[in-house]
């Protein structure tokens, strides 16, 4: 269990930018720098309502007041850019990894409540596509899926929490179809299986921006990723027991869907449009069977579009915060991180280090593989190399690396069962040593530069003569 908090609420100062706490604090604040979009009222709920959320996703977060006709509003598009996640956090955009860091290895134990917005309305005729605005988002997916809902579930034997995002979609009024990939929610489903019990849960739709950060951490088993969100947001995350079990889930939420993962039963779930941008094939997964649904009186139904940047951010940073921690217990010089857009955010991995001796890249190389198995490709870049610019990585290979000294490959390693490359999951991996050798020439590896180009004053240097007048600018 994590230990009692011993730090003020507000631990970066008092006049310093706060955490936010609630989705309708963070919704204020989007709206009020312009990053808040409301759409025309009666949007459909097939394909429509993702498409104008894709199209906006890292400028705008989508509000769709009754979409498809129906009462709840959906949202989209709450944390695409690192930036927005730096704000929710209070710091500045270079802090995040730190900041996540700090809250997972101090995390603060929540604070059970006996009522909860969250419980205001309580369902136990439960129909979901009539209670709930559940959107069909790509061309070819099965139906319509709840995609932002933490599913919170207890160990058996334990009674600790964990917290995770599945894809869930609808199979019955019911009924959901959920993909369990081989994490802490699946070990637990296994574990109530084995003794005949179903697996009790909740889905939770429609939180703050830190406790939606907080449930992609990797984390150990049986440690509660809320207990991050409250070291995030400063204070104990407010939580309920659930009305149908013994689960508990934030109070402020929007929605709360509580059910059981039901033993020795499977049904067809699939295709679905997923992270690498790429369908989820169909195959018979587990099955939730719904007991109750509890919201706010003026709930909002949150939705992640596949396969975009809210998608992927929202995976990238907790990640990034634990290959970090994992890489620097053994590689002190190890400066920072950063998954690739270009590798869905999950799968390749840039490595910024402080160079001590030759070889020592492919070390680090091989520690991140054993960080997450997630990833397929990790290149080691120097200090001088800014691992946030693509360009800069791809000249540091481009002129650094070589493929007969500086390549490591490792055949027939575990991977992730969405990669459509590999086989059930079982591929290559990639590393990739861009550094300098340490005994080059002097002169063999210095970069050029054109002294006083960062004092250049635009305002100044440029005259005002309009482009078409340059003629007449030589005869001045």
């Amino acid at each position: 269990m994590p230990r009692e908090a011993t730090r003020a609420a507000e631990p970066h100062g008092r006049n310093a930018p706060q955490p936010i706490r609630t989705l309708r604090d963070w919704l204020d604040h989007l709206a009020a720098r312009d990053r808040l979009a409301v759409a025309k009222p009666g949007v459909a709920l097939r394909h429509q309502l993702a498409a104008i959320a894709k199209v906006l996703d890292g400028r705008q977060a989508t509000l769709f007041p009754k979409p498809g006709g129906h009462a709840v509003p959906v949202i989209s598009g709450l944390v695409s850019d690192r930036a927005w996640i730096a704000e929710a956090m209070g710091v500045d955009p270079a802090d995040v990894l730190t900041r996540y860091q700090e809250a997972a290895a101090d995390p603060i134990p929540w604070q059970e409540v006996t009522s909860a917005p969250v419980q205001e309305v309580e369902h136990r005729d439960v129909d979901l596509a009539t209670l709930l605005p559940l959107p069909v988002h790509n061309e070819h997916d099965s139906g319509p899926y709840i995609t932002a809902g933490l599913l919170i579930a207890r160990n058996p034997r334990t009674g600790q929490q964990n917290v995770s995002i599945h894809r869930l979609q609808l199979s019955a009024p019911d009924r959901l179809g959920a993909l369990l990939l081989p994490r802490h929610t699946l070990a637990f489903y296994d574990t109530a299986e084995k003794a005949g019990d179903a697996l009790d849960v909740a889905v939770v739709v429609g939180v703050d921006p830190l406790t939606l950060l907080s449930s992609q951490a990797i984390a150990p088993l049986d440690f509660d990723e809320l207990t991050i969100a409250g070291a995030l947001h400063g204070r104990p995350l407010p939580v309920v027991k659930c009305r149908t079990n013994d689960v508990r889930v934030p109070a402020e939420a929007e929605i709360v869907i509580e059910g059981r993962l039901l033993p020795n039963e499977r049904a067809p779930e699939g295709p679905f449009g997923e992270f690498p941008q790429y369908y989820g094939e169909r195959a018979d997964r587990h099955v939730i069977a719904i007991d109750a649904v509890t919201h706010r009186r003026d709930a909002l139904f949150h939705t992640i579009v596949g396969g975009g940047l809210e998608h992927l951010v929202l995976g990238a940073i907790p990640r990034e915060a634990t290959l970090l921690a994992h890489l620097q217990r053994s590689f002190p010089n190890v400066r920072d991180v950063r998954l690739s857009r270009g590798g869905v955010c999950r799968y390749h991995l840039w490595v910024q280090i402080a160079k001590r001796q030759d070889g020592e890249a492919k070390n680090i190389i091989m520690g991140a593989f054993g960080g997450h198995y997630d990833l397929k490709q990790v290149v080691v870049v120097d200090e001088d190399v800014d691992i946030h610019d693509p360009v800069s990585v791809e000249w540091a290979i481009a002129t650094r690396f070589q493929a007969d000294r500086d390549l490591v490959i490792v055949a027939d390693s575990q991977g992730s069962k969405l990669d459509p490359s590999t086989r059930d999951g079982v591929g290559a991996k990639m590393g990739i040593d861009a550094t300098k050798p340490l005994r080059a020439p002097e002169m063999r590896f210095m970069r050029i530069r054109v002294p006083g180009e960062e004092d250049v004053d635009l305002a100044t240097d440029i005259a005002r003569t309009p482009p078409l007048a340059w003629r007449s600018a030589l005869e001045e």
